[in-house]
């Protein structure tokens, strides 16, 4: 393999690799250092504008500050797709199209040149402005970042790894395995066949937003039944025995027009799409349960394939597909891995850790040893705010607070806040990198309130009443909570409560008033349990998370409960918060109780 612009092979000692991706969303920048993950940061939670696609120039000085470097000490930039590939990709699909796609060719091709073919100058610019020479920079495919960061920072040192998005270069979905400091790709699924964008087609025709509504029709799903499961794989979906499939062009409309999906479509399930926002019914419900069904079955018939090549017994996921905790819950009980690990940050955020992860092991031959547990930090890689700093700040705005020296104390006071029917904002440590808020940057609640996940979603998130919050539990007694598939710190798969924490519920059928399903009581803990009984759930231990171990503990005692809610610090459409500043600017708009910034406790007033 050759090296990066004159770096030989097994010259890796020593090197400082900084990641990126950028381009379409979720930007991002990482920094691995001699194989080793020091950093990594969204430039969402800087920029504060959510989902940021930008060129991540905060997110890369952040990394680089987090490990006290300098832009010179960057020995190379690893990139996580090559730009060519993709401009490529683009041409090619709409050309393909014929002359139905001549205006967004016209309209999109350079929009996307412009994008694509900037990267190099945008990296030489950063570099400048710092006064340093840019390092050589090295493009690296799309799918081989995801593959490289669902695999070498699992705890495995061999197991197959599968990795599912919207689109790449042309790769939708990869087969492989990785061994030791190698990864190999075996087999690979093209554009515009892609389950990515299968989920975001039936997503959009729900009325929620691609890129970011995902999540949403999968919470809607338990509310319907897969009644069009059957005819999405009849007639939208041509599905082999191994995964392998294809999409029916005259269902979508995303290669050659402006929308996801096509008239036929529509005349098929049933209407116009929904529009952006409107709440949904039991119709969206319907289709969002069957197209999530066929997504499991996708999904199984491909790990059931990739077992059969590999004969490996641990499975790696990544991609932005690996985000649906409930396809990869099914993977882990019913499909033939016995273990199954998935990056936390399995978008394209992940995707510069990826890269950089890649260019260390198959690019500089760089060594690698599994780490017990995974070797991500518990997801803990971006900036830390320490207890002078935050004082400092406090004081500067004239903002009143309680200083609690003693953090068993703090978490005492925060435990009888919650006891007490009170939202806390809880700030601590470094922030998380992924989408999930793991009890550094959370907003915290009891979860055995009827109420509290009516309150959250109406008046604190302002999101559909029917979307679900998670639970984080103490890891040493989740498994009297929760039927748990052992210790799940990312909140990566989704897991039934106990039976034994079932609560008989005559349910009535509501129609298409969501909400008012939401609102029957089925568990001890409803505030963190589906209308199935589902939860996803996070399981928090004190190696990892001492400072939310030491809250939920606290709460144990307290109530004999060892589970909180724990949902994302932030309001409608903002990046979880990053900053000090953030926190209690959100705090104060949002209405929560209490805000636990680090060891200063502020109420709201």
């Amino acid at each position: 393999m050759q090296g990066v612009d004159g770096m030989a092979p097994g010259s890796g000692e020593g090197r400082s690799i900084l990641g990126v991706s950028a381009g379409f969303h979720d930007a991002a920048a990482a920094l691995v250092v001699d194989g080793r993950v020091l950093a990594a940061v969204e430039e969402e939670r800087l920029s504060r504008r959510k989902h940021d696609a930008s060129f991540p120039r905060r997110a890369m000085d952040t990394c680089l500050a987090i490990a006290g470097m300098e832009p010179g000490d960057v020995d190379v930039v690893a990139f996580h797709e090559k730009p060519v590939d993709v401009i490529g990709r683009h041409l090619a699909s709409r050309i393909h199209s014929g002359p139905a796609a001549w205006r967004g060719l016209l309209l999109d091709t350079p929009r996307v040149l412009s994008k694509q073919l900037t990267v190099g100058q945008q990296v030489e610019r950063w570099f400048r402005e710092r006064s340093t020479p840019a390092p050589p920079v090295c493009f690296v495919e799309h799918h081989a970042s995801h593959a490289a960061a669902a695999f070498y920072p699992s705890p495995f040192t061999a197991a197959a790894v599968l990795t599912e998005d919207g689109v790449g270069e042309r790769a939708t979905a990869t087969l492989g395995c990785g061994i030791g400091s190698r990864l190999r790709i075996d087999r690979e699924l093209w554009f515009p066949d892609s389950l990515g964008l299968l989920y975001s087609a039936f997503t959009a025709y729900c009325g929620m937003r691609v890129n970011g509504g995902e999540g949403e029709l999968m919470g809607l799903a338990p509310f319907g039944e897969p009644v069009h499961a059957d005819v999405i794989m009849e007639e939208v979906v041509e599905l082999g025995e191994d995964g392998s499939f294809r999409l029916n062009p005259r269902y979508f409309d995303f290669v050659h027009g402006d929308a996801m999906t096509s008239p036929r479509f529509h005349r098929r399930f049933g209407g116009d799409p929904r529009p952006l926002g409107a709440p949904p019914t039991r119709r969206e419900a319907d289709l969002a349960a069957s197209v999530q069904f066929v997504t499991e079955e996708v999904l199984l018939r491909m790990a059931g394939e990739l077992h059969r090549l590999t004969g490996l017994d641990a499975l790696c996921l990544g991609g932005g597909v690996a985000l649906n905790c409930v396809a990869n819950a099914r993977l882990a009980r019913e499909g033939p891995f016995g273990d199954v690990w998935v990056q936390p940050a399995a978008g394209d955020a992940g995707n510069a850790l990826g890269a950089a992860l890649w260019v260390w092991h198959e690019v500089l031959d760089g060594p690698r040893e599994a780490v017990d547990g995974d070797g991500m930090s518990g997801a803990f890689l971006g900036p830390e705010f320490h207890e002078d700093e935050i004082r400092d700040w406090l004081d500067a705005e004239g903002i009143p607070y309680v200083h609690g020296s003693d953090p068993e104390r703090v978490a005492d006071e925060v435990a009888a806040r919650l006891d007490d029917g009170a939202l806390v904002g809880w700030f601590a440590g470094r922030m998380e990198f992924g989408p999930r808020a793991l009890g550094h940057r959370s907003i915290l609640a009891d979860p055995r309130s009827p109420t509290v996940q009516g309150r959250l979603n109406g008046v604190v998130k302002e999101r559909a009443p029917f979307r679900p919050f998670a639970p984080a539990a103490l890891e040493d007694a989740a498994a009297e909570w929760f039927d748990t598939l052992g210790p799940t710190p990312y909140m990566t798969f989704t897991v039934p409560a106990a039976p034994s924490h079932w609560v008989d519920a005559e349910v009535a059928d509501t129609g298409d008033d969501l909400a008012a399903a939401v609102a029957e009581v089925r568990t001890t803990i409803p505030a963190v349990t589906h209308v199935d009984r589902s939860a996803r759930l996070q399981t928090v231990d004190r190696d990892r998370n001492p400072e939310f171990t030491r809250v939920l503990e606290a709460f144990e005692r307290r109530t004999g409960c060892p589970v909180l809610l724990n949902t994302s610090f932030n309001s409608r459409d903002e990046p979880i918060v990053c900053s000090p500043e953030d926190a209690y600017r959100t705090f104060r708009n949002i209405g929560l109780d209490l805000l636990a910034l680090g060891p200063f406790l502020i109420e709201q007033t």
